[in-house]
């Protein structure tokens, strides 16, 4: 027993003087240099609002030698110092930090936090952040979260913070983050833990990640820095910006130790399951009995159609629940609680849905799932916390649908917009072989808009006319939580966002309460025409949602994600005063990507003083990648100016 605890004093020796090496290049915590205080800019960055001088983080990874458990943990010092440039970059003055509570398998402690300024004179002056400001509250069964804001804080400003995070098994081993909105002057991220533990670590991005290896007695340090990162450009139609910041995924791979066999520490999908239908908040709860009720079981009497059940079921739950706005795959204060009190998170609401579908004989099952916002599933490293939502997947003979009774305005032949176009874990007993991953895709339902135009223009140059909006399937649910705000957002959002001059006089809908139908737009628009030199010209593009190029940007980082496939089509008739007459047509054309999945079509005529227009953009995929964006940039310049050009008409 001496022998090994001299080892394991030798051990803490290397690491203390490793520690020290790491750490001189950055200043200790209260040290703060008076010419950062002065910066007044990102000095490769010069527009940044805030900038991360630093954020350095050291995991000591503990192995129990004594017992030789294979019991493994983690000791975690964080320390970050950020530089506030402008009133832009205050929001960086909030910080949360969230992490395992349950049963004590994480803990934050020695927190230090603090703001520094220069008082008139030049001095720097240091504003605590006091302890009693710092709070700690739950979040869920299993996570809690430490919230502090700095006080004092202004352009100018530095905010320090520092912690430490004492952990269990593998939960102190987390993503590590080089970038994020705001540039980084220095990230670093040091992985220090016996040879006995195989750990992998891949940096992800398109950045160079530097990464130096260096054997410490029976230990392995790994570092991986960067130096002036760029902040997370804004970009549209991005599925999720964390999947496109640079960073690390660590994650333990195996024991293996001189005399004993390779452990493997990698957990599998089978475990996973196995684990999560005996898991007293999410798989026993699929077998509790939730109290009927009357007014449900007379809406189910009479039914014998599977479908029709399913949508009563659904439409009930989403009428009768509500939901608490936490995400989440548990069901913490089980689904009879949750359906007594009519309240719960998404977990507590869709697993309640699924029993009651079981119930009424549908073949129903939870389906984890990563919304769009929490970001990619990575299927070869196994693990729930990738998942924040669960729902509901039933198969009724060769269709299936998704189903989230937290969603309100989804119907239950749409797959939720939020996941289209991903992967789903769908749960069941391990030995029933029904488990698995599904892709949740649907071609037959389109973000799909038209608009038919029928215009008059008078001899003021005054253009008159109705237009019929019909937007259906992930159009219509894209545009309904707009309505229900008012007729006034609506317009603003989807009649006249981009063309001041053009005026909605009257506004009606069809459809609005059945959300399997397309939603119908009735507007009477006026619209003066430009004129110039004794011409008068006008756009044919008007009510189609094209208004505007958003990919102007000449090369892009992310891939351009739409979701879902789309159809857009204009078909319009404009009708000029007798005594004038339409100069050259546009030239009617058609063009297409290569692989043809993404096609425009313009076609023009005139009879006496009627022009006819139709126009059609039609995607046949919903993600463009990075790689493609060269073709679809030059694709879309084109379109844009194909949709925009100018019918030119003159008197006689």
């Amino acid at each position: 027993m001496k022998l090994i605890q001299q080892f394991l004093f030798v051990l803490c020796l290397l690491f203390s003087l490793n520690l020290a090496a790491q750490k001189k290049d950055i200043p200790s915590f209260g040290k703060v240099d008076k010419a950062d205080l002065e910066m007044k800019d990102c000095d490769f960055e010069k527009s940044a609002e805030a900038m991360v001088l630093f954020d350095v983080a050291e995991v000591y990874c503990t192995f129990d030698f004594n017992s030789f458990s294979r019991q493994v943990g983690t000791e975690v010092e964080r320390h970050v110092r950020i530089k506030i440039l402008d009133t832009r970059g205050l929001d960086n003055a909030n910080i949360r930090i969230r992490y395992h509570s349950q049963n004590k398998t994480e803990e934050i402690q020695n927190i230090s936090a603090q703001t520094y300024n220069l008082d008139a004179s030049g001095n720097i002056v240091i504003t605590k952040v006091d302890k009693k400001n710092i709070f700690d509250k739950a979040v869920n069964k299993h996570y809690s979260e430490i919230a502090f804001a700095f006080p004092d804080v202004k352009p100018g400003s530095i905010i320090e913070y520092k912690y430490k995070d004492y952990a269990d098994y593998l939960y102190g081993l987390k993503d590590w983050y080089f970038q994020r909105s705001i540039p980084v002057k220095l990230s670093r991220y040091v992985l220090d833990f016996p040879s006995e533990l195989i750990i992998s670590a891949t940096p992800q991005g398109g950045l160079q990640v530097n990464k130096t290896e260096k054997e410490s007695g029976t230990r392995l340090v790994k570092t991986y820095s960067m130096d002036n990162i760029p902040a997370l450009k804004k970009e549209p139609f991005i599925s999720c910006e964390e999947d496109y910041m640079q960073q690390i995924k660590p994650f333990m791979v195996a024991f293996d130790m001189p005399g004993y066999p390779r452990k493997s520490l990698l957990r599998t999908w089978p475990g996973i399951i196995k684990e999560l239908m005996e898991d007293e908040d999410f798989g026993l709860e699929l077998k509790k009995n939730i109290p009927r009720t009357s007014d449900l079981d007379a809406l189910l009497k009479t039914i014998t159609d599977p479908y029709q059940k399913m949508i009563i079921i659904h439409d009930y739950v989403k009428k009768n629940m509500e939901w608490n706005e936490y995400y989440g795959i548990w069901a913490f204060e089980g689904v009879k609680s949750a359906w007594k009190s009519k309240k719960g998170t998404t977990g507590e609401i869709n697993l309640i849905l699924v029993n009651l579908l079981k119930d009424a004989d549908l073949k129903a099952h939870p389906l984890l799932v990563s919304t769009r916002k929490n970001g990619k599933i990575n299927t070869s490293v196994a693990g729930y916390a990738q998942f924040d939502k669960v729902m509901a997947y039933v198969s009724i003979g060769d269709n299936n649908y998704v189903l989230d009774a937290t969603d309100k305005n989804t119907p239950p032949q749409l797959i939720p917009y939020d996941v289209l176009c991903s992967e789903g874990l769908l749960i069941e007993k391990y030995d029933s072989h029904e488990w698995g991953w599904k892709y949740l895709w649907d071609d037959k339902h389109l973000f799909e808009n038209s608009a038919a135009i029928e215009a008059s223009i008078d001899e003021n140059g005054l253009m008159q006319g109705e237009a019929r909006i019909t937007s259906a399937d992930y159009s219509r649910l894209a545009r309904m939580p707009k309505l229900k705000q008012g007729k006034e957002k609506f317009t603003e959002a989807f009649l006249n966002s981009d063309n001041n001059s053009l005026k909605i006089d009257s506004l009606e809908f069809e459809n609005t309460e059945t959300d399997s139908l397309p939603l119908f737009q009735r507007c009477r628009f006026t619209q003066p025409v430009n004129s110039s030199g004794g011409y008068n010209y006008f756009s044919a593009n008007l009510f189609s949602g094209l208004e505007k190029n958003p990919f102007i940007a000449d090369t892009r980082f992310s891939d351009v994600f739409f979701g879902a496939n789309q159809v857009y089509i204009i078909e319009a008739s404009f009708t000029i005063p007798a005594g004038y007459s339409f100069d050259a047509l546009p030239k009617n054309i058609k063009m297409r990507l290569p692989d043809t999945s993404l096609t425009f079509a313009r076609h023009a005529s005139v009879s006496g003083q009627k022009l006819f227009v139709r126009m059609q953009l039609e995607f046949k995929k919903p993600v463009f990648s990075t790689d493609e964006y060269d073709g679809f940039h030059e694709f879309y310049k084109k379109m844009f100016e194909l949709l925009n050009e100018q019918f030119v008409y003159k008197k006689n």
